[in-house]
């Protein structure tokens, strides 16, 4: 894991975003705090002067799949940011009524908003229009261009703007200044991964009556750890077998480098065999989604690991040291990871729980599939001769 931590502040942020009621309430509104942006204000009354429209894309003009899927998923009266933010300011002493679109043309569906903006008001309006499988293919920086356009209710067009993007790789995630978006982690733990699913088609055969039945409300709370554990252990050799080991590849491009890092997505670890400690974390998380377990990804200072709980309704978790997957027994694996964190105070640990995240509309981020429509070139090719076979 590339990220330096920083601890002064960031425990005190994700206390807030995880205390109300299992949900993360404080993400859009960090998000909007960015951009420093307010759905309405009031300006002067400038007779003789014309609407004027800002648009902004991103964080810095940079797109990250993880914020546009997250955001796209959101009913835009409910957004409380966008991919796209459009500001409107109307210093007319009439009121406008327009149609707003913005779409990114050969990377995402157009979004079309009608907007009133009253006379004397300044109106800002988040956008995210649905990106296609293109974008989640897409594994390094790339350039593109947003259009904007506003027309009357006849549709004739009173402005069109064009903003040059950049589109970060699926595969890269911005943390923020004292990892206020942590929880977007989330988005990497992809449980219907193909990959994923052989994996458990692999890790059945260490269990006894070849049988990965998740948590059994009907056991008892000890018999429920013993089968978590066990379950665990069959999951870890089932990576080893695959011969997954350690390779840091953290490096990414493009700005605020120094609060973002790449982390490969769970099927692209497995085909590589090839993983660090977050990208095995994820790939983890997802075989214990998958299952309908409880797992939780685990971040201190330098590292981290994966947790799962033992037991429907227990406070207590199995930890594991991911990084040693391929050169380790389990059992080391487990005793590496609780004796590691053992060496952090509690305010310098963050713990993601991928339930809660998905309560606060955190999904898994799409997964390219055979549709070879949107895909780039080479991806495209790949997918057809797939589906031939």
């Amino acid at each position: 894991m590339r990220i330096r931590l920083r601890f002064i502040i960031w425990p005190i942020v994700l206390l807030t975003i995880f205390l109300v009621a299992g949900t993360l309430p404080q993400l859009g509104s960090l998000l909007q705090a960015d951009s420093n942006k307010a759905p309405v204000q009031h300006v002067p009354i400038d007779h003789g002067t014309q609407p004027t429209y800002e648009v902004d894309a991103g964080i810095d003009g940079e797109i990250f799949p993880a914020f546009a899927n997250y955001a796209s998923l959101q009913r835009p009266k409910e957004r409380q940011f966008g991919t796209f933010t459009v500001t409107v300011t109307n210093s007319t002493e009439s009121p406008l009524v327009q149609r707003i679109s913005v779409e990114v043309p050969g990377w995402s569906d157009l979004e079309m908003r009608n907007v009133i903006v009253g006379a004397g008001e300044k109106r800002t309006m988040f956008f995210a229009p649905t990106f296609l499988p293109r974008l989640y293919a897409n594994r390094e920086i790339a350039a593109a261009t947003a259009v904007m356009r506003v027309t009357d209710r006849t549709g004739h067009v009173l402005h069109t703007e064009t903003v040059p993007v950049r589109l970060r790789s699926t595969e890269d995630i911005y943390w923020g200044k004292d990892f206020k978006f942590a929880p977007f982690i989330a988005s990497w733990v992809t449980p219907h991964d193909r990959q994923v699913e052989e994996v458990l088609s692999r890790a059945k055969e260490f269990m006894p009556g070849r049988r990965l039945p998740g948590y059994e409300a009907w056991k008892s709370p000890d018999q429920q750890r013993a089968a978590t554990m066990a379950q665990a252990k069959a999951i870890y050799r089932a990576l080893q077998q695959t011969g997954v080991s350690y390779v840091k590849s953290s490096l990414t491009f493009g700005r605020n480098t120094d609060v973002s890092e790449r982390i490969r997505m769970p099927g692209q670890s497995i085909i590589s065999n090839s993983a660090n400690c977050i990208d095995g974390v994820v790939t983890y998380a997802s075989l214990f989604e998958n299952l309908g377990m409880d797992p939780e990804v685990v971040l201190v200072p330098g590292h981290a690991y994966v947790a799962v709980r033992d037991a429907i309704g227990s406070n207590s978790y199995i930890y594991i040291e991911t990084a040693i997957t391929g050169r380790a027994r389990f059992e080391a694996a487990v005793r590496a990871a609780t004796e590691g964190i053992a060496k952090f105070a509690d305010k310098d640990i963050i713990r993601i729980r991928v339930a809660q995240a998905r309560e606060a509309g955190i999904y898994p981020m799409p997964l390219p599939s055979g549709d070879s429509r949107h895909l780039p070139a080479e991806d495209a090719s790949l997918a057809t001769n797939a589906v031939g076979r």
